[in-house]
């Protein structure tokens, strides 16, 4: 079963936005390389959020470590501190919507 990995960062969300298109065009390419099913950015005033959902949690982390391009998006939008990374399952519930 796949896995959500939530990334979240301090940093400007609207340097994400006026990121080099061309860019995060080619990190998207690379992530469906390893295997991305899903990725998006959110943002509020003071932080970025990145919602993906992966096969499995190698994926996401031989993705991750294989691209540096994303470095240069985070210190683009001025994140100083490293990003805090989790992983999360689908749970047994019978309340799905969607």
């Amino acid at each position: 079963m796949s896995v959500l990995m939530t990334l979240r960062v301090s940093g400007d969300p609207k340097a994400v936005e006026a990121a080099d298109q061309d860019v995060l065009r080619m990190v998207a390419d690379r992530g469906r390389e390893f295997g991305v099913i899903r990725h998006r950015f959110y943002g509020n005033d003071t932080e970025v959020l990145v919602i993906d959902e992966w096969p499995d949690e190698a994926s996401f982390q031989a993705f991750f470590d294989s691209t540096p391009e994303i470095k240069g998006i985070m210190d683009a939008a001025g994140v100083m501190t490293p990003p805090t990374i989790e992983f999360w399952r689908p749970l047994d519930t019978e309340d799905n919507v969607g």
